[in-house]
């Protein structure tokens, strides 16, 4: 059987980098025909670069290809004035496309908040997302990423909890109906305030009751709020990860997790993974990690431990 023009840009790309990358990588992808989950890289790891113009974002497909990571979620932020140019659209598909790299997800910010409490402005939020949702179906991804905050910011205040769910519910389920016939989902990830408590997010998914909401767990985004003094408010990464994923329609990684006393450490590898793999998922897991000054050698660092975890796990998950 003659192999696919993806298979052939991995084989090559493996060749090409291959004295460069560790054996594990190689053997990972050489054995591995069906791999319990594939590993993707959000564009938010190299921010620094991309705003320093260091980088161009049109070549961000190309150097994920470059360092053995072969899907890619975007970021509006790098485009921000490009969601209905066609020809840019097509220049970055057709980059992709050349690298054999799938496009998995727009993550969308400043575009407003989805709960807000004055309608028009919740309304025009909306809005502001449906460019988003065209462009991400030109591209050929699944879903876009949004923000599910709300003008009524996380407090301990009676009645808050709830009112500012039906508001995010309210902006979100208008923006799933409008996604619908483009395939495309609408997924929130813990990204701080009410969004970082698991059990909120759980909540509001569920009032949307729509088939394109979903959740993107983030395994580092449960920090909820600072009071000051250096006091954290925060949610168990472990906890919210294993709520979330029934929902997920992606996963993104981070090198560490809070607990709910405010403590942040060093991720658990194996520990959240097997979470992820226990809820039936098999998905991309979406690197999103840089370090200052060696963005691309950590993210290789975590890519290399995500097969490494990938591959100990391998046997439990036939």
């Amino acid at each position: 059987m003659n192999p696919t023009r993806r298979e052939f840009l991995r084989s090559t790309a493996v060749t090409a980098v291959g004295l460069t990358l560790p054996p594990s990588w190689l053997i990972a992808r050489n054995t591995m025909k069906d791999p319990l989950f594939d590993i993707s890289l959000a564009e938010w790891s190299i921010n620094r670069s991309l705003f320093g113009g260091k980088i161009d974002h049109l070549d961000f497909a190309k150097l994920s290809a470059e360092n053995g990571i072969y899907a890619v979620e975007y970021v509006n932020q790098f485009f921000m004035d490009k969601a209905q140019d066609k020809v840019y659209l097509q220049e970055m598909k057709t980059r992709a496309d050349g690298e054999g790299v799938k496009s998995l997800l727009i993550m969308c910010d400043r575009e407003g908040q989805l709960g807000d409490e004055e309608e028009p402005k919740r309304i025009q939020t909306v809005e502001n997302h449906k460019k988003w949702i065209e462009a991400a179906k030109f591209l050929g991804c699944h879903s876009i990423r949004v923000n599910g905050y709300s003008s009524i910011k996380w407090t301990d205040e009676e009645g808050a909890y709830e009112e500012s769910q039906n508001l995010v519910a309210d902006g979100w389920r208008r923006l799933c109906e409008f996604a619908d016939p483009f395939d495309i989902n609408v997924i929130i990830e813990n990204h701080g305030g009410f969004t970082s408590n698991g059990k909120w997010l759980v909540e509001t998914i569920q009032k949307v009751d729509h088939p394109r909401a979903g959740s993107l767990p983030d395994f580092g985004n449960f920090r909820i709020s600072s009071r000051g003094e250096g006091k954290t408010v925060s949610y168990d990464a472990y906890q919210g990860v294993e709520e979330l994923m029934p929902f997920a329609k992606g996963v993104s990684v981070k090198t560490t997790a809070w607990d709910h006393a405010g403590n942040r450490s060093p991720l658990d590898y194996g520990k959240m993974m097997r979470i992820v793999l226990d809820a039936g998922y098999r998905g991309y897991c979406g690197i999103e990690h840089g370090e200052k000054d060696r963005e691309w050698e950590s993210i290789v660092e975590v890519r290399d431990q995500l097969i490494q975890t990938r591959k100990s796990l391998q046997p439990d998950f036939k």
